[in-house]
């Protein structure tokens, strides 16, 4: 009796590499079923999952397929010339991302410096813009976000959505801005009670707030100088 293939189809839904990723995130996939992503579907004999196992085992896993080329991947049976060129631009991919330099990214070594950085986008705004700036340990900005826009509101304002982005960014500090329309910057009640608060949370968190910058017509307050972070 022909041993049967187990197809794709057959695999239960939730267990599939795409619903997989969907739910658990790509680092929950193992390197086969990143692979079955990549080539999208298998042939009449072979289900995705086994041919992307059968490219891994053929370059003994990632180590010799990183370097593979076109015609050495389709000397793969079921594996035609598009989905080698998919696979050789993902790898492609993959290597320019680990050799990125951050040498240029933005270094916040003072309030001045986080200034200088939002001013320009700040200062002109009829409304008022919550910016977060998220840092790695060298102080480099590796995301902005604005988070808010409206007036600042300790309630509106909630923590959550400031450090959940840190969180997914692996960002080691944050740093806060928002606009004064009227273009002063003295702060309000609701601006440090809204620090306060985020200084806080973000002690419980182990994610450091460097400060709070309030953003006026080429000037500016820190609230970490005032005392308030």
């Amino acid at each position: 009796m022909r041993k049967q293939t187990l197809m794709i189809r057959n695999v239960p839904h939730d267990d599939r590499p795409r619903e997989r990723l969907l739910s658990d995130g790509p680092q929950s996939l193992s390197n086969q079923e990143l692979l079955a992503i990549l080539l999208r579907t298998g042939t009449k004999e072979h289900s995705v999952l086994a041919l992307a196992q059968h490219l891994l085992t053929h370059f003994e896993g990632l180590r010799l397929l990183k370097d593979a080329t076109i015609e050495e991947i389709t000397s793969i049976k079921g594996i035609g010339k598009t989905k080698a060129i998919q696979i050789i631009a993902a790898l492609e991919l993959g290597r320019r991302v680990h050799q990125l330099q951050y040498d240029d990214r933005y270094v916040i070594r003072s309030p001045e410096d986080g200034a200088k950085y939002v001013m320009e986008d700040l200062r002109f705004l009829s409304q008022e813009h919550f910016v977060c700036l998220y840092l790695n340990t060298k102080n480099q900005v590796i995301h902005k976000k604005t988070v808010f826009i409206g007036s600042l509101n300790a309630s509106i304002v909630h923590p959550r959505e400031v450090y959940k982005e840190a969180i997914k960014r692996s960002a080691a500090s944050v740093i806060c801005a928002h606009n004064h329309p009227s273009g002063d910057p003295t702060p309000s009640r609701e601006d440090i009670e809204v620090t306060r608060r985020l200084a806080e949370c973000g002690h419980l968190i182990g994610i450091e707030l460097l400060d709070h910058l309030i953003i006026g017509d080429k000037t500016y307050v820190s609230l970490k100088e005032k005392g308030y972070v």
